[in-house]
């Protein structure tokens, strides 16, 4: 790594334990329910067990009724599905949706990491470009930040829909999993709600104030990120501003509503966000709900 990327990763070394030091002491497994549960052994059944945990092939074998004994599982396998299409270059205060995705998903590999986790993330763009596989260790995790670091965003839509599709192919046991993304995507819902059956998933909506309220005072030329399309526009006029807020709105109404059909948990973070705090707060509302 050169000089630059070196003192990047430090400094996301500092403010991961920090975090973890003073807000998620020996880790962040209470907060959720994805440790799952894996068979440890076989004992004999007695009265006022649950029969539902009977083996019956084993005990058939034995002539003896057996029970299956499960422990939780000691490690995590932490995912991160981060979007780095091209609408993630947008940015108005100090920080751009792409590095904030960038942040995040460093942040949380890092804590994995510290935590003792599996750690595995996808890249996705216009389609699926690079998924690593979870595994543990210092150097596993350094190279994860190197290439969110690195990462270069690509024209075109987000397949989130593949995303999940590859997520769910990848992860074999239950585990977290984190979307970092705008959600400016199409017909995911189903996937999504697929994934959040076997996994505990958090949805990362990263916003920009200006995609919200954009300012109306003259005219100027645009280009969309992810098709390269420029335009002439008059944000001054009635008629835009009228379009602009409908557009709004109904992104707004139907991201919330394919959030809330696929049954994920939803962390809404702006780039003018102070990101650390609000997973701090977003940690703390879990912890709570337990």
């Amino acid at each position: 790594m050169n000089e630059e990327i070196l003192k990047k990763v430090k400094r996301i070394e500092i403010t991961t334990k920090k975090l973890m030091d003073e807000f998620m002491s020996g880790g962040y497994k209470s907060h959720f329910k994805g440790q799952g549960v894996q068979f440890s052994e076989h004992r004999t059944y007695t009265p006022g067990d649950d029969i539902r945990h009977i083996d019956w092939k084993v005990s058939a074998r034995s002539k003896e009724p057996l029970l299956k004994q499960y422990e939780e599982e000691r490690e995590l396998s932490v995912f991160i599905i981060a979007d780095f299409s091209a609408s993630q270059e947008f940015g108005s205060q100090n920080l751009s949706k792409k590095e904030l995705v960038t942040q995040l998903g460093s942040m949380i590999a890092y804590a994995a990491n510290l935590s003792g986790d599996k750690i595995g993330v996808l890249f996705v763009t216009n389609k699926v470009k690079k998924t690593i596989i979870p595994k543990k260790g210092k150097n596993h995790v350094l190279r994860i930040i190197h290439d969110f670091l690195n990462f270069s965003t690509e024209p075109g839509g987000t397949d989130l829909k593949g995303a999940f599709e590859e997520a769910r192919r990848v992860l074999k046991h239950s585990g977290i999993v984190f979307v970092i993304s705008d959600f400016h995507a199409e017909n995911y819902e189903r996937n999504l709600k697929q994934l959040s059956r076997k996994n505990d998933v958090v949805a990362i909506r990263i916003q920009d104030p200006r995609e919200q309220s954009l300012p109306f005072n003259g005219v100027f030329e645009i280009e969309h990120p992810e098709t390269g399309k420029r335009i002439e526009i008059n944000s001054g006029s009635s008629d835009f501003k009228k379009h602009t807020e409908e557009w709004i709105t109904k992104f707004n109404s139907k991201s919330k509503q394919a959030l809330e059909f696929s049954g994920v948990e939803t962390l809404t973070i702006k780039t003018n966000d102070d990101y650390t705090e609000a997973l701090v707060h977003f940690f703390k509302r879990r912890k709570q709900k337990k």
